[in-house]
C-alpha cells in the first residue's frame, strides 16, 4: 500500500493538517513535503519521509511523490496563471508518478460559471486540469476562512472604525482554517471510501459579514459596526493599507490582509450576490465533529488570526 503525502506542512493550513494525520495514521505511511530542510527536519527527525518541493517548479516533484498512494495539494495563495501553472506540475508530477488520488483544496461553489471571485477561476481550472489527468479525486470546496475576518475585525476595533467592504446582506458559512486542516488530514486517511467526490467544508452556520461582526462584538466586549461599501470604495481602503491589487505587487511583511485586493473585492462581490451561500454537513460526515463556531473563535481569538503568507509565487 502506497503512503499518504501531504505538501506544504509549512504553511498555516498544511502544518495543521500534518498535526492532524499523525493521530490517524502510523508515520511509516505518510510522507511531508515543504518548501525548506528546516520546516522538515522535526518530521524527519520522527522518522517521517520528508522531501524539499516547490510547486512553482517541476524539479524533484515526481521523486517526491514516488511512494504515494494519496496526495493532498495544498492551493497556493497566489492568484492566475502562476498558481495554475504550479498546481499543473503538482498533478503533473501525481500523474507519472502513479500516483492514485488527488486531495485538493479547492473554494466553494468554484463550478459556478457567475460566481464573480478571480480566486473560484483557479480553483475550477485546478479541479478540471485533475479530472482531465484520469487520476481518482476528492475535492475540498473550503468556504472563506473566518480566521481572515476575525484578523480583519480586530483591524478595525484598533482603527476605532466601523468594519468596512463589499460583502453586504450575502451570505457565508465562514470555516476556520483547522477545520479546513483537519478535513484534509481525514480525506486523506478515508480516501478509499471516496471517489470523484467532491465535499462542501462549511462552517457551522451561514452569516452575514453583520451578524460575524455581531458575534464579535458579543464575544470581546467591543462595538464594531459594520457599513457596507462599493466595490470600488473598497478597492481604495485596501489600497490605503499598501495592500496590491495583484499577487505581483509587494506585500508588507506582517501584513494583517496577506493576499490580494483584485481577490478580496471580487470574493466580497461574489458573497454580496450569495454565490457562496453552501451551508452541508459534509465536514461532520467526513470527520465525525461539528465545526468550530465563529463565537468560539471570537472567544479564542488570539488562536485563530490569518498568519503570514507563508507560499510565495514564482518570480
Amino acid at each position: 500500500m502506497g503512503k499518504l503525502l501531504i505538501a506544504g506542512v509549512g504553511g498555516n493550513l498544511g502544518s495543521v493538517a500534518a498535526k492532524v494525520i499523525l493521530t490517524l495514521e502510523d508515520k511509516s505511511n505518510l510522507i511531508f513535503c515543504a518548501t525548506s530542510e528546516a520546516t522538515l527536519k522535526p518530521y524527519a527527525d520522527m522518522g517521517i519521509e520528508t522531501h524539499v518541493v516547490d510547486f512553482n517548479y517541476s524539479d524533484n516533484l515526481e521523486k517526491a511523490f514516488a511512494n504515494a498512494e494519496a496526495v493532498g495539494i495544498i492551493s497556493m495563495p497566489f492568484v492566475g496563471e502562476k498558481r495554475q501553472a504550479a498546481h499543473r506540475n503538482a498533478v503533473d508530477a501525481a500523474k507519472k508518478a502513479n500516483v492514485k488520488k488527488i486531495v485538493y483544496t479547492s473554494l466553494a461553489n468554484a463550478g459556478d460559471e457567475t460566481n464573480p471571485s478571480m480566486e473560484k477561476l483557479d480553483h475550477i481550472y485546478t479541479e478540471n486540469y485533475i479530472k482531465d489527468s484520469g487520476l481518482d479525486y476528492i475535492f475540498l470546496r473550503n468556504s472563506q476562512f473566518a480566521e481572515a475576518m476575525v484578523t480583519n475585525y480586530f483591524t478595525y476595533v484598533n482603527m476605532k472604525m466601523p468594519l468596512a467592504n463589499n460583502m453586504g446582506n450575502g451570505h457565508m458559512a465562514f470555516v476556520s482554517r483547522k477545520d479546513c486542516a483537519k478535513a484534509l488530514a481525514y480525506a486523506l486517511h478515508k480516501h478509499k471510501e471516496y471517489s470523484h467526490a467532491t465535499l462542501d467544508i462549511n462552517g457551522k452556520e451561514l452569516l452575514t459579514i453583520g451578524e460575524f461582526v455581531n458575534i464579535g462584538n458579543k464575544e470581546t466586549g467591543n462595538n464594531v459596526t459594520y457599513v457596507e461599501i462599493s466595490d470600488e470604495e473598497n478597492y481604495k481602503v485596501f489600497d490605503s493599507m499598501g495592500i496590491p491589487r495583484t499577487t505581483d505587487g509587494k506585500f508588507q511583511d506582517g501584513s494583517e490582509a496577506p493576499f490580494c485586493s483584485d481577490g478580496m473585492v471580487s470574493f466580497g462581490k461574489a458573497i454580496r450576490l450569495e454565490k457562496f451561500a453552501v451551508f452541508t454537513d459534509d465536514f461532520k460526515k467526513l470527520t465525525g465533529e461539528d465545526p468550530i463556531s465563529v463565537s468560539y473563535m471570537f472567544a479564542n481569538s488570539k488562536d485563530f488570526q490569518v498568519g503570514d503568507r507563508h507560499s510565495k509565487d514564482k518570480k
